[in-house]
């Protein structure tokens, strides 16, 4: 995948930790190395001022009018695409108030992206409970019912460490509904997108494991979904020559001797794979959603209100990001 169109990042919660991880990173010596595209920021201009104002940091951005753009002349530096955001102070507390102003945000990234003028969408880490309002599980549906094309039946989420990756069947669901919503086609389908991902876009051939979702893989129940569901997917996608075994107990699966056999573990569901991951790499991860044709990521956590304006914020995440550009074919 070699990189010629601007990279879109959306700039997501006002009131988060973004600014000052994006500042951070973006003016890293070997980061900025590795930028040979456009990079176009949406997002209130006054805001972000503001804010680097306030944390003591610099970011060198242009500022261009949505109307005015033209992509073929982009050079290889930052722009910004104003969106009006009223605020009294640099930092407020997460709210309802910052709805709207997300919205017209994801509306201007998405429609760049929807007109092909861009294939990477970033987006800053977003409040679930006031944004999304239990409308769409995550930022992951979100994104992939407001695009208009898809080359998928559903969203996968991939949380991708260049050791290791993960990615559960099931995303933002209550445990009571997981076993209700695995099937063998979402499992198929998943896992093809997957393979794709490593196959196409880093050039490499993955070897996935896949979990069961009962303990030891058993259960004392008359219907079993590693018997009737999870062995049948895995049939399914050997005959399509991608490398995965399985199905595994959860419980012992991450150890160490394990995970180095593999390039990426599905679960069938969202804490089954995030809690050891997270234990194992900490916010060196992105979070990136395919089944899109165009690849979508965001960092790996969320905007973090306890650490606004402390400067201390990890930065692995973002990093994580931007190698994972960087080295794409």
């Amino acid at each position: 995948m070699k990189i010629k169109k601007p990279i879109i990042i959306v700039l997501g919660e006002p009131n988060s930790i973004f600014t000052e991880i994006l500042s951070k990173v973006l003016n890293k010596k070997s980061i900025k190395k590795k930028i040979n595209y456009p990079i176009i920021l949406i997002g209130s201009q006054k805001l972000l001022r503001t804010q680097l104002k306030k944390l003591k940091k610099n970011l060198f951005f242009e500022t261009i009018e949505e109307k005015n753009l033209n992509f073929s002349k982009l050079k290889k530096k930052i722009y910004l695409i104003d969106v009006h955001y009223k605020f009294k102070k640099a930092f407020e507390k997460i709210s309802f108030k910052s709805k709207s102003y997300l919205s017209n945000c994801f509306k201007k990234g998405l429609k760049i992206i929807n007109s092909n003028s861009a294939d990477i969408f970033i987006n800053g880490p977003i409040s679930k409970k006031f944004f999304l309002q239990n409308k769409y599980p995550g930022i992951t549906e979100y994104i992939y019912f407001k695009s208009k094309k898809k080359i998928s039946k559903n969203p996968v989420m991939l949380i991708y460490n260049k050791k290791l990756s993960v990615s559960p069947i099931t995303t933002h669901i209550d445990l009571k509904s997981v076993s209700k919503k695995i099937n063998r086609k979402i499992i198929v389908n998943n896992i093809i997108n997957i393979h794709y991902f490593y196959k196409k876009i880093l050039k490499i051939n993955p070897k996935i494991a896949i979990l069961g979702i009962n303990p030891h893989c058993e259960s004392k129940s008359n219907f079993n979904e590693e018997l009737k569901i999870i062995k049948p997917a895995i049939n399914d996608l050997k005959k399509m020559k991608i490398n995965i075994k399985g199905p595994f107990p959860a419980d012992t699966f991450f150890l160490k001797k394990n995970i180095s056999l593999f390039t990426s573990v599905i679960g069938m569901y969202h804490d089954q794979v995030l809690t050891p991951f997270k234990t194992l790499f900490e916010f060196d991860a992105s979070n990136i959603t395919l089944g899109l044709p165009f690849l979508r990521m965001s960092v790996d956590h969320g905007p973090n209100e306890d650490m606004i304006g402390k400067n201390k914020s990890n930065t692995k995440s973002l990093e994580n990001i931007f190698s994972l550009i960087s080295s794409f074919k």
